[in-house]
């Protein structure tokens, strides 16, 4: 990018900020929780008033006119998310979220006790959850390493683990196409490698679609997890799981409901599922929203995702190189940043912590509350994703199996305890109204740190 055009982007930014995301200046707001939910713009939140004033959408299991309108809606909504993810091989599945759309996966896929569920130690809990189901029909469950350096994919081991598959058919490998947490980008070929290796491929995007492009013509996973807030803001509630359309059968739903079969006898007990997107979607859609799922995409079109990277990543750039410059004055480092230096592998959040003058950390939460008392919106913890905390505070397999072997019931803190070792760290995410005016204002709170002590 030369510079007139990296000038011409600010400016477009800027502009962007001060007309669809007023009310952060208004209520003067640092927000820097983009990968815990992403905000919406002005326009999108009008568009979707106007239609729902203007309209009547009535419950879309009827053929009457106001159920036809929302039935036309919803599908319009449909059809352009397969197109926006160039995903003409895939069914769309409306959920309530990314965590349900895991879930189905986690309900229906037909583990055995021949089965390897193998997942990456970075990923969030959502998909952790899935190891219950496949333990629960005696399947083996795995985790893939990372490097400790760089929170990437340990390449060797993962291999290995592929290779040496406890079954022939039903293994499945999940992992996120970007870390909630880290912000590490996973490299895509693992999609089409794992295939080979005969898993079945399960691709959280939750963290990744927001700031990046998924083309699902260049990379074929089996199931693929959306939540639409990550994305845009608006609407919360409404996530999507797209299943790829020669996989679908092998789908196994355990039970049925409201709006999933095509028949069902009282006398007999026997059913018909619906044979396509139908068969997953539980009860009545979230059809007065979903429609604003339509409106908020073609916002993020009208935008470029590319273009939204870009931005993404050079503020990003900008965040870290400042950060990494401070010292206090014996020369030690106020803030450690986790992951690789190449932002080429990055999305839009890192992961930090902090210390004072004699190396010591700052609990996460003080650090949330010093950010919090300056209308600073980041966040702090584990983040839903224990893997990669037990690899930033060196964890060992031990400690954490003496500690549950110990009790029945725990939490961060009683662990902290037991474990004499910090649990959980800062994370701080940018978007697509981040100005470089938030990020220094983040930045002078790390300064502030400068030679202090706990």
């Amino acid at each position: 990018m030369t510079n007139s055009q990296a000038i011409a982007d600010e400016n477009f930014f800027n502009e962007l900020r001060a007309k669809e995301y007023e009310t952060l200046d208004a209520q003067q707001q640092t927000y820097l929780d983009y990968t815990g939910g992403n905000l919406y713009a002005r326009s999108q939140v009008l568009q979707h008033q106007d239609l729902l004033l203007h309209n009547i959408f009535g419950n879309p299991h009827s053929t009457n006119p106001t159920s036809q309108k929302s039935t036309d809606w919803v599908e319009a909504t449909r059809s352009k998310i397969l197109t926006y993810f160039n995903a003409s091989d895939y069914i769309c599945v409306f959920t309530q979220n990314a965590s349900g759309a895991l879930k189905i996966i986690g309900e229906s896929y037909p583990f055995n006790e021949k089965s390897t569920l193998l997942l990456l130690s970075d990923n969030h809990n959502s998909v952790n959850g899935i190891r219950e189901y496949c333990n629960s029909k005696k399947g083996h469950t795995l985790y893939a390493p990372l490097n400790y350096e760089d929170l990437q994919i340990n390449e060797e081991a993962l291999k290995n683990l592929m290779e040496n598959k406890a079954g022939e058919n039903n293994n499945l490998f999940a992992f996120p196409a970007q870390s909630n947490v880290s912000g590490v980008k996973h490299d895509l070929k693992w999609i089409d490698y794992a295939q080979q290796k005969g898993f079945d491929v399960l691709l959280d995007a939750a963290a990744f679609v927001p700031t990046s492009r998924l083309d699902l013509s260049a990379h074929h996973p089996d199931f693929v997890a959306v939540s639409f807030y990550k994305i845009f803001g608006y609407p919360t509630g409404v996530g999507c799981l797209l299943i790829k359309k020669s996989t679908f059968p092998k789908l196994t739903k355990p039970w049925f409901a409201g709006g999933t079969v095509t028949l069902v006898s009282v006398v007999s007990q026997q059913r018909f599922l619906s044979a396509g997107h139908e068969r997953f979607e539980d009860g009545t859609l979230n059809y007065n929203n979903i429609p604003a799922v339509k409106i908020g995409l073609e916002y993020i079109e009208s935008i470029g995702i590319d273009r939204i990277a870009a931005r993404v990543k050079s503020l990003l750039q900008y965040l870290a190189t400042e950060l990494k410059q401070l010292h206090h004055d014996n020369g030690h480092h106020i803030v450690k940043i986790f992951g690789p230096d190449n932002f080429d592998h990055r999305g839009g959040n890192l992961i930090m912590n902090f210390f004072d003058v004699n190396d010591k950390v700052y609990p996460f939460e003080q650090m949330e509350d010093l950010a919090s008392a300056q209308s600073i919106s980041i966040r702090s913890g584990c983040f839903c994703n224990p893997g990669i905390d037990e690899i930033n505070n060196c964890i060992t397999n031990e400690e954490i199996s003496k500690y549950f072997m110990s009790r029945d019931k725990g939490d961060y803190h009683d662990m902290i305890t037991f474990l004499g070792k910090m649990r959980g760290a800062t994370r701080v995410s940018v978007g697509i109204a981040t100005t470089r005016r938030d990020l220094d204002k983040f930045i002078e709170l790390a300064h502030s740190l400068k030679n202090r002590s706990l």
